[in-house]
Formats: C-alpha cells, structure tokens, sequence
C-alpha cells in the first residue's frame, strides 16, 4: 500500500525510497543536511497510513532538543499527533534513549530489587559520591574515574568484572572506586545516567514477560543518529526489535564523534551482520550547504576508511571560496574573526545571529569573548558551564527541590550533607537500604521507629534535627514571602560559613557573589506576577522545572553563536568560523605526541584507542564542523598560541590541506589589521550616512 505523502513532490528519490520501505529493517546513510528529520517524522506518518497502530511506533532520539524537534514536525502533519509521556493511547512515542529507559524501569525495576520512585543521579551528585569513592580533590583524576566508570557500564561490565579486568595501574584504583560508586547507588536506590539503559537491558533479559510486553507496546522503531549508540544500547534496541525486526535505523558513519562516550561505529557493521536482510538507503543530496563548502568535506573524510561510501552534493550553487587566514598567535586570531565578522555584517546588512565561532576546546573561547565583550557583540555561548550548574547554586537548589517534594532523595542526600552535619556515607547508606526495604523516601525512613536501631544515636538525632527544620520550613515555605524566607534558610545553615571553610578567599568572596546572585533572582521570582506579596517560596521553588530554560538566552535575540564543534553538532549557521586549525587542537594532541587521544568538548581525555582511530574520529569532527556552514567558511590558525605565560609555535592542520582548496580559496597571508579596521570604519561611515542602525 503506498499512501500519498506530505510534500512527496518536494522528496528526492531516496527520500521518497527511504520513507516507503516497510519490508524488514532498513539502515538510512543520511548525510549532514539530508533531511534526516524529515524522512523520519514522514515515515512514521507513512506507518500509519500504511496501517500501523501509532501507538505502536516509536522514534528513539539522542537529546530533548531532538525529540522536540521532531514531536514539532510530526504537529506539522496532517492529523498527527505524538505522546511524549508514559501513559496513554495516541499518537507515536517520541522520547530519548533515557526516557525510555526510565518507563521500562519504573513499570518492571521490581524485578530488579527498585522501588518505583527510584531517584536518578545528575552529574554533580555522581561526581561527590565518586570523588569519596576514588578519595581524590584532583580534578582531571575524578573526570577520568567518571568518565571509565561509564565506559564499564555501556559495556554491561560490573564491578566485580572491571575489578577482574583492570590491567593498567591506574584503572585498578577506578575499578575499586567503580565498586564502592555502585553499593552507593544501591543502598540510596538510586541511579546513574547510564543505568537508564543498561538496568532495562539487565531486565529485559531476565524476565521474559516483560520483554514480550515491551515488544508488544512498540511494534515499530525509528532510531535518530544510530551512530552514536553504544553497545548497552544497540543491545536495548535488539532486544525490543526481537524477531519481527520492524525498525529504521538513521545515521551517518561520518559524524560518528563521540567515541569517547562509548559510542561505537561497530554497531553500523553488526546490523547487516544480525539483520541480513538489512536495506541500507543513502540520503547523499544536501539542501543547507554550497557546492565549495560539500567538496572540502567530501575530500577529507574519503580518507577515513568507508562502510558505505558516499559523497554529498548540493544544488545550492558554488557558494563562496572557502578561506584559510594563519594568525601570529591567538590575540591576532581573535582578533582577525572579530574583525570579519563585522566588516561582513555591515557590508551585507547581516544579523549577529548568522555568525558562529567553532572552536575544539572551551579553553579557545576565552580570548574570542573578552574581544567580543569589548566591541559590544552580543554572543550565546554552548558547551559551557550555566549558572544554574555551580555547585554552589546546586547545593541551595536542593533545599528548595526538598521542600517542593521531600520524596527527592537525591536532594535530601545532597542538602543533608551540605553544610556538613556529621552525617556521613555509611550512615546515608544505612538509611537507603532502610528505605528500599520500606518501599519508601529516605526522609519519610528517617523518622520511622524502625530506623533508629540502623545507626549510632548521634547520627540519628542530626538526621531528625535537619529532618524536623525541613518540616518547619516547608509548613512556612506555603504562606511567607520567598526572598525572605529563603535569607533566612540560608543564615540558619550558615551556609557563608560553610563556603569560607572549604575554600581560599578568592573562590569564597566568587561563590558567595553567585549565591547573592541567586538569591535576588528568588526575590525577583518572588516579585513576579499580580499579587507579588503572596506569592511564596514554595511557589518560587516549584518554578525549579523551569530552571533549564531560565540560563537560555532568547533564541530570537540577534546573537552571534559560540560554540564547541562537538555542542554544535546538529546545528547550523549561515557563516562560520573554525578557529585552531592546527595540529594539537585539530586533530588534537596531548603534549608532543602526536598519537594522542582526543579530548571531550570539556577538556577531558578519552579513552585510549588506537593511532588510526584517533586520527579518524578527530577528521570526523573535522567534517561536523565543515558542515555546519551554508553560505561561507573561514579556517583560522596560529603561528604561535599562548599556553599560560608560554607560547608555543603552531603548523596548520593536516585537515586543511586534505581538503584539496583551490590556491585561489586558501590564503595563509594574515588579515592585515590595520587594513580590516579601516574598511569596517568606512563601512561604518557609509551606514551612518545611509541612516542604518548601529550595532
């Protein structure tokens, strides 16, 4: 049966091929700026035409922002509608990996010994339990601890396993830190990001009746970027398929670029090996970017070794020669693209908003922005740090998560502990286990007479000290004004105290600023509305769900865009930037050694791997950067870049001239400064005279 398709005139062949079949598994080559989304969301309209239950169908993605992407293209279609929550006939299910991880575990973990309102760990309570595990205040050590601990779990590898496999020196001490991280989790009944997939794959396994219920609910999967799954998911993903093998896989091998998460191309191999039938359709026509910019990509990732070749192309025209600018060091860098970047926008009457910098490190952004914030260019910047992510804001928040709803273990553990109050691991220990036996929160086990032969009397009566001024608090938290009482909250805990103790004064007098900060946006919250008197912490508190979008700016603002390439995957912009296009930062070294692993949007180092498969997933992040641009692309590098007082000499990347530029594309001249700032004068003048707004 082929039912007519939205917008089919407007689909290319293999759209058209990659919509339609129904036939058995199918693996899409979708090529950056295919139209992944799009073949995806009218596939599940072609499903239901064809027939399917939509509830049935289900489209796994990567990140919110993707699903709600796609829950808006499927709002879009003629008489389609989605569900996004756990319960309820309707429309497809459009989730991430996690989410569906979660439904699974609060309908069966049972099974596995949770309690259905199991608490689910962020990074910052992951990253104290592991760092008293590991018994470290290094850093970069706890990053790389976190980081391997995460590795052994997407690889269904326990404790008592890694203890076993731990062959380098420093993986033992991760591997006992690994085990006493776990005992954590289970006495608290809590878990961890990646717990959300390799717990359900756990269950699934184990109890067949459950397995059968889930491939029942979801007859027919859409997978978005399978080429970012790991191998805890690809197992979830084989296990809910089972014999009907009813699912669409999309990706591209050549954006695969988080290796160092575990992700893993040999999921694209396994599929024709465990579904022979497998149909592999490739989206090869792009529709965002300009021939030059497609032929630069294409020539340097054809050096990468290929599963399923393809080339991209473009009726988009020839578009801009791509252009290459060397730089004495990296304040003449920033100050070459800032400088471009404003000749540009004036001289064609751009927005702010159709410029990005790309860079490999957040460490490069810091010397871009102090010259931004000099010119009065307004930037958004990603893959950094929110203010609602300092730990000294996360601590107040979670009195405030306590007091909207004292069944938030993860908040209690984290509140109860900060200020410190003599409560300790093992005692918090005592208490979860307590807890997971009753069936219930850790605040409501703590008052419970069966608990108080569980640990020593002084532990308990601090436990039920905090524990009572958080049932004082929460009966005023409904009637007093916020910004009050939440002044008050804060010289009860002495929480200034607290945060002179644990660091120098520098960092002390920085926090406390962050927590004033924090305390006048209560107040403002406070203030907020008809009535402001009335309007109570609780209320303020509860505005918490919101918090995620509250350190967003407008994304109407006219902003120029700063990113890290890997926080820009997915994205993109009329004009970019790619700074450091050099050896050590592109393809990324550490120190001398040109067979480095790379290093994470944050700085941190992967796992090792092999020389070629180092080289390979740094010149994928290459091409994820390259095509990001639509219109026009400039390269920029360093003769020299500062590293603290030091500065090192530079070469240009080995990337840049896989690209095969044409001589007339490439300059490895410098911008003269003199000569950018005087045509961004002119410019300027010329504007002014014709009356256009200044920036």
């Amino acid at each position: 049966m082929n039912a007519p398709l939205s917008g089919a005139a407007t689909l290319n062949p293999a759209q058209r091929e990659a919509i339609r079949y129904l036939d058995g598994p199918c693996l899409v080559i979708a090529g950056a700026g295919s139209g992944k989304t799009r073949v995806i969301t009218q596939k599940i309209q072609h499903l239901v035409q064809s027939g399917q239950n939509p509830s049935s169908i289900a489209a796994i993605t990567f990140t919110n922002k993707a699903a709600i992407e796609m829950e808006e293209r499927l709002k879009k279609l003629a008489g389609m509608q989605f569900r996004s929550d756990a319960k309820g006939e309707g429309g497809p299910l459009v989730c991430t990996f996690h989410s569906l991880g979660v439904r699974i575990l609060r309908s069966h973990g049972s099974v596995l010994g949770l309690k259905r309102q199991f608490s689910i760990l962020d990074s910052d309570d992951v990253q104290g339990i592991v760092q008293n595990a590991l018994v470290t205040t290094d850093r970069k050590l706890l990053r790389a601890c976190i980081s391997q601990i995460s590795l052994w779990k997407n690889a269904m590898i326990d404790p008592d396993e890694a203890i076993r496999l731990a062959g380098r020196a420093h993986e033992r001490p991760f591997a006992q830190a690994f085990r006493d991280y776990q005992a954590t989790l289970d006495a608290y009944q809590a878990v961890d990001f990646d717990d959300l997939i390799r717990l359900p794959v756990r269950l699934l396994r184990q109890d067949a009746a459950a397995l059968q219920e889930w491939r029942e609910k979801l007859r027919y999967l859409l997978v978005d970027e399978y080429q970012d799954t790991n191998a805890c998911q690809y197992e979830l993903l084989k296990l809910i398929v089972g014999p009907r093998q009813a699912f669409t896989a999309v990706g591209d091998d050549d954006q695969s670029i988080y290796g160092w998460r575990g992700a893993t191309l040999e999921n694209l191999k396994r599929l024709g090996v465990d579904f022979p039938t497998l149909k592999v359709i490739k989206l090869e026509q792009n529709y965002r970017s300009c021939q030059s910019i497609l032929q630069a990509a294409n020539a340097m990732i054809q050096l990468n070794p290929k599963l399923h070749p393809k080339a991209l192309w473009s009726e988009l025209g020839p578009g801009e020669p791509i252009q290459v600018h060397r730089a004495d060091d990296d304040e003449a860098e920033a100050r070459l693209v800032v400088q471009k970047i404003q000749a540009r926008k004036f001289e064609h009457r751009l927005r702010y908003a159709d410029f990005a910098i790309l860079y490999r490190s957040n460490q490069q952004a810091r010397i871009v922005e102090k010259l931004l914030r000099l010119e009065k260019i307004p930037y958004v910047l990603s893959g950094g740090q929110s203010f609602f992510e300092r730990a000294e804001i996360r601590d107040l928040m979670a009195y405030l998560r306590l007091l909207v709803n004292d069944d938030d273990d993860p908040a209690l553990i984290r509140a109860i502990t900060t200020p410190k109050r003599g409560v300790g691991n093992q005692t918090l220990q005592a208490l979860g286990r307590y807890a997971a036996e009753r069936q219930c929160s850790m605040f409501q086990a703590l008052f419970e007479a069966g608990f108080e032969g569980r640990v020593q009397a002084r532990q308990l009566e601090a436990m039920r000290a905090f524990g009572q001024f958080i049932n004082r608090m929460q009966a005023r938290a409904t009637r007093e004004p916020a910004a009050d009482l939440f002044g008050e909250l804060l010289k009860a805990i002495d929480y200034e105290a607290h945060l002179r103790e644990g660091n120098d004064e520098k960092t002390a007098t920085t926090r406390w600023q962050n927590v004033l900060d924090f305390v006048d946006w209560v107040r403002k919250r406070g203030e907020d509305g008809a009535d402001a008197a009335a309007r109570s912490l609780m209320q303020v508190a509860q505005d918490l769900a919101l918090l995620s979008q509250l350190d967003k700016k407008d994304s109407d603002q006219d902003a120029l865009r700063m990113s890290t390439i890997h926080a820009a995957k997915g994205l993109e912009f009329p004009h970019v930037f790619i700074i450091g296009c050099e050896e050590g930062l592109l393809p990324h070294h550490r120190d001398a050694d040109l067979d480095s692993a790379p290093t994470d949007e944050a700085g941190a180092d992967a796992p090792e791997a092999g020389f070629s498969g180092r080289i390979e997933e740094e010149r994928r992040l290459m091409y994820v950067a390259v095509t990001r641009a639509q219109r026009s692309l400039v390269l920029s590098w360093c003769k020299e870049r500062h590293r603290g007082r030091d500065s090192a000499p530079r070469q240009v990347s080995r990337f840049v001239s896989e690209m095969n530029l044409a001589a007339s594309t490439a300059s490895n001249k410098p911008l003269e400064a003199e000569a950018a700032k005087a045509k961004l004068d002119l410019l300027r003048q010329m504007l002014a005279r014709r009356g256009a707004p200044k920036a």
